[in-house]
């Protein structure tokens, strides 16, 4: 089994750069897995490897400045859900592109998961989720409003466009692990909005900590790693991903005629020309290369 740590931390970091290398060594040298985005307004992202190695780097992030206490998220998996490391320097940790938006300066109301049922099931509550088009498609809240946003830089102008929804109402946000949230309920704040609330933890605490059989959560959870979904009890989901599109499929979803491994599936047959499937095939067959000679292939992308 592997250990995989979701994190992320609002604080200013002065030379984002000068974290870069020595993290990405830290990580390398214990054998660790994932994707760390580093930018002047923190640290945010997903990796794995064993248990002792992630306990060791919590404690090293922990140490960097302003991190103390910083939030992060242990679940399990059954097989390295990573082909490498990588550490990447970035303009924003979560991009919004909402230059005024500022976490540090205030945030919702914090709700924790034994207490969001109460609130999202309120008459005066509108409970909306944060995340892509294609993470809500698999699963999310009961009566949660879809924006239907491809990006999470489209959900400024999405609020523009619908305020008018939502007058009179409370607002409760999620997301993934909670990092969006901090955005969200900011902007929203800032656009005059008063009763701001948000999952503390995000959809992974909820699923982590509230029993199946008292939840307001259908279907799985989308996570950014080779797991691809999880559920109640943070357990593996059955989905799989379209290495073409990035987006989720279900193992039945590649008998359809549209799927084909690596190159497109139901969802993103007409999205791309014949030239960038052919791309998309050789990068395949590169991959069945390596797996017949034994070796690890760096993966789709």
């Amino acid at each position: 089994m592997f250990t995989v740590c979701a994190l992320y931390h609002f604080t200013p970091f002065d030379d984002p750069a000068a974290i870069k290398g020595p993290l990405a060594k830290f990580c390398c040298e214990r054998g660790i897995t994932g994707s760390l985005l580093l930018a002047r307004e923190g640290i945010n992202g997903t990796v794995a490897g064993t248990d002792a190695a992630i306990r060791e780097l919590v404690a090293y992030i922990n140490a960097l400045p302003g991190c103390a206490g910083f939030d992060y998220k242990l679940s399990q998996a059954s097989e390295q859900p990573f082909g490498r490391m990588k550490v990447r320097l970035k303009r924003e940790i979560v991009t919004m592109g909402q230059p005024d938006v500022d976490p540090r300066a205030s945030v919702g109301h914090y709700v924790d998961p034994a207490d969001w049922n109460a609130l999202i099931s309120a008459p005066d509550v509108a409970a909306i989720d944060t995340r892509n088009d294609y993470e809500v498609a698999i699963g999310t809240f009961d009566g949660a409003v879809d924006p239907e946003t491809a990006s999470f830089r489209d959900f400024p102008a999405w609020w523009e466009a619908n305020k008018d929804r939502f007058h009179n109402k409370r607002i409760a946000m999620f997301c993934t692990g909670g990092i969006r949230c901090e955005k969200s309920t900011n902007y929203l704040i800032g656009q005059g909005v008063e009763d701001v609330f948000h999952l503390k933890g995000g959809i992974l605490k909820y699923l982590e900590e509230v029993p199946e059989d008292e939840s307001l959560w259908h279907g799985e959870c989308f996570v950014f790693d080779g797991r691809v979904s999880v559920g109640h009890g943070l357990v593996e989901g059955p989905h799989e991903m379209c290495h073409a599109c990035r987006r989720p499929i279900l193992p039945e979803d590649k008998a359809r005629p549209e799927y084909e491994e690596g190159v497109s599936c139901h969802q993103c047959i007409d999205d791309y020309d014949d030239a960038r499937r052919e791309r998309f095939r050789e990068r395949q067959r590169q991959i069945a290369l390596s797996k017949a000679r034994g070796e690890k292939h760096l993966g789709p992308r």
